[in-house]
């Protein structure tokens, strides 16, 4: 039996809808509960941004708890009060650098005691921070503050006498790199598996997000790193599954010379102190023609 037209041309004679006007419908209750559903999604990742960069964990050992019986801990003031902590060791070594260290987003610095104990086997001096907000430390962590903590960490190490070597473990690449180009007195930049950018990395994993306006705490180090005096010396494993090698490769075409890019195959974020890293810097420091190079 053929239809018959009425005067509503969504409606068949039997009175039931069409197709186009229910599917309209359902078109347009889906885009709304799309909608909705992204902007609360949008709205939890700006309120908990901070909390997926910065991971503060673990309590703080004490140093001699992990054999390092040379290394004092100090409580710090920065300018704004704030009470910080900070394993701190003199070189034992005449005309030796002190590694100013900037730990990583996750743990405490404590938990870095192994390469800590690499650096001072060497006769190196050792200045570092617990970023504010983790343990032993106060306030809370962003880009600027802790930004600002650096760059008065330096300014104690510097007074005391002696070449810097400013050292960042991943995260703290950012910091170091922004320490390094504000101040051209360092000695040697060490970025130990380093970003490009933090935002950088956030559009990387949420590409649906437009991090670029969200993001607080954006920690661009390929901008800073052309404004840094010292040599670079960059390390990035292969394997790397938090911050991908091309990352540090990148950062690396973006640096100054006198500049050296170490990429070390299979190897991960978290191994490369186990698979030659410090070894490689103890190398670059010799290579720079500082006084009494350690060997």
């Amino acid at each position: 039996m053929a239809e018959t037209e009425t005067g509503n041309r969504g409606t068949t004679a039997n009175g039931s809808k069409g197709f186009w006007p229910r599917t309209r419908k359902f078109l347009f209750s889906l885009v709304a509960v799309v909608a909705v559903f992204y902007v609360l999604a949008a709205s939890y990742m700006y309120l908990n941004q901070r909390g997926f960069v910065f991971v503060p964990s673990g309590e703080l050992a004490a140093p001699e708890e992990k054999g390092l019986e040379n290394v004092a801990v100090e409580t710090v003031k920065m300018a704004d009060g704030t009470s910080i902590t900070v394993w701190t060791a003199q070189p034992a070594q005449a005309g030796a650098p002190t590694v100013l260290y900037f730990h990583g987003n996750s743990g405490n610095v404590s938990t870095r005691w192994k390469r800590f104990k690499q650096i001072l086997d060497s006769g190196f001096g050792l200045y570092a921070p617990s970023h504010r907000g983790y343990a032993g430390s106060e306030g809370s962590p962003s880009e600027a503050a802790i930004i600002s903590d650096a760059l008065e960490h330096f300014d104690k190490v510097t007074a005391v006498g002696g070449p810097v070597i400013v050292h960042g473990e991943s995260l703290g690449t950012g910091i170091a790199t922004a320490v390094a180009a504000q101040r051209p007195d360092a000695n040697l930049l060490v970025l130990e598996a380093p970003y490009t950018a933090l935002v950088d990395m956030a559009f990387e994993q949420y590409p649906w997000l437009p991090v670029n306006l969200l993001m607080k705490d954006q920690m661009p180090t390929r901008e800073r790193i052309g404004d840094v005096n010292a040599p670079v010396l960059i390390i990035h494993g292969t394997a790397d599954r938090v911050i991908p090698v091309e990352h540090g490769r990148r950062l690396f075409e973006r640096a100054p010379d006198p500049k050296e890019l170490l990429i070390v195959e299979g190897v991960g974020h978290s191994d490369l102190w186990t698979n030659g890293l410090w070894q490689a810097v103890l190398k670059k420091w010799n290579e720079t023609g500082a006084d009494s190079p350690a060997s």
